[in-house]
């Protein structure tokens, strides 16, 4: 028994393989989820793609198999639902235990629209490049994915987001004493509420040894919100298969690894409880436009965040082009180690999961293990 069974409170145990959409000529189960979509351009997010627009009389497109839905029973161990009952949240939680009690644990939190299975494939090559000695976890935030609330969940207000995810750290590791440490990644969104969150957790007494932040960057970020509106009208409003879902992120870039895509994808469309012939069978769960009073609240302050965390920094971006002047800065100072991934786009740790894995794990050890006194990367 895990770590997280013993620590985890009222925990309900869902047995893999994970649960996902259903093909047409498949046996998984429906896993309904949400998508935000992504905050395109300089760092927020693939741009848009032009689609052509639905007309109720356009035949339906035969799903093609070869982006069917691919189970996440071999990328992570377990899946389990945690009452986070201060939040009147039931968190899903993905998670990979290291093999060692005294281990480390990768947590990370997604982008908007996205779930914690965007990790899957970077979670396996994690597990085997450190040969298990460092696990992964990966939480759907609220309004993502199968975490689900008792009370209304319309706000996703960074400071909400912020306190979720941190109850959340705290109800799997109800014991800090005997929790392990931990190494917190966060991409796009996510990236902002790990930042947030790494002082919080120290307050609580956990072991924090670094915070991974995946292609964000504030100024570039909050620079790309007046053109969401406009760009949002080139996507399409759903699809005619949760196959045709994956196709089109792959086919336009958005996720430049189709096997990524089949495993993560199926986990942000839902079917359709419309009758109309004008809406599509398979729609996006949470329409992106609903949650603009918060774009701004995302990503304001992240940079300052990211510089003044008290723990080894790391920013990993798909180009350099995304880097911000305060960023450059400090980083040309030595006040953080930056990494670009070649190749990549937004969606960089699906895109290249084992290049990110490899960054990865090698920040890991050399921080995680480093004596007290010592100066880690961040605080040179």
């Amino acid at each position: 028994m895990s770590n997280l069974y013993r620590s985890a409170l009222s925990a309900r145990i869902a047995k893999l393989p994970l649960d996902l959409p259903q093909a047409d000529e498949g046996n998984e189960e429906d896993e309904e989820a949400d998508s935000l979509g992504s905050l395109p351009g300089s760092g927020m997010g693939p741009p848009a793609m032009p689609a052509t627009t639905r007309r109720p009389t356009k035949p339906r497109r035969a799903p093609n198999l070869d982006f069917s839905p691919i189970s996440a029973s071999s990328f992570f161990v377990e899946a389990v639902q945690v009452a986070v009952s201060s939040r009147k949240l039931d968190c899903r939680v993905y998670y990979t235990p290291p093999k060692f009690a005294d281990g480390t644990v990768m947590i990370c939190q997604h982008g908007a629209g996205y779930s914690g299975l965007s990790f899957a494939c970077m979670a396996k090559e994690i597990a085997d490049l450190s040969k298990g000695e460092c696990g992964v976890m990966a939480l759907d935030a609220r309004r993502h994915g199968k975490t689900t609330s008792s009370e209304p969940d319309d706000d996703l207000s960074i400071d909400v987001l912020v306190q979720d995810f941190v109850e959340a750290v705290s109800a799997v590791f109800t014991d800090v004493a005997t929790a392990p440490t931990l190494l917190l990644v966060g991409h796009s969104m996510g990236g902002s509420i790990i930042t947030r969150a790494c002082p919080l957790l120290m307050e609580k007494k956990y072991k924090i040894t670094g915070v991974a932040v995946l292609d964000v960057v504030e100024g570039s970020a909050l620079d790309a919100l007046p053109h969401m509106h406009s760009l949002l009208n080139a996507r399409p409003d759903g699809f005619d298969s949760v196959e045709e879902a994956v196709e089109w992120h792959v086919t336009t870039k958005a996720i430049r690894n189709p096997n990524s895509a089949r495993v993560s994808i199926p986990a942000i469309v839902q079917p359709s409880q419309s009758t109309s012939p004008s809406v599509p069978p398979i729609v996006w769960r949470t329409p992106l436009r609903s949650t603009a009073p918060y774009w701004r609240s995302w990503f304001e302050g992240l940079s300052k965040m990211f510089l003044s965390a008290r723990a080894a920094r790391l920013l990993v971006l798909a180009g350099t082009d995304r880097l911000d002047n305060d960023l450059m800065i400090n980083q040309m100072q030595g006040k953080f180690q930056m990494t670009v991934v070649p190749g990549t786009g937004h969606m960089l740790h699906e895109d290249d999961p084992t290049h990110l894995a490899g960054i990865l794990v090698e920040f890991w050890r050399r921080n995680e293990k480093l004596s007290v006194g010592i100066k880690k990367v961040g605080d040179l």
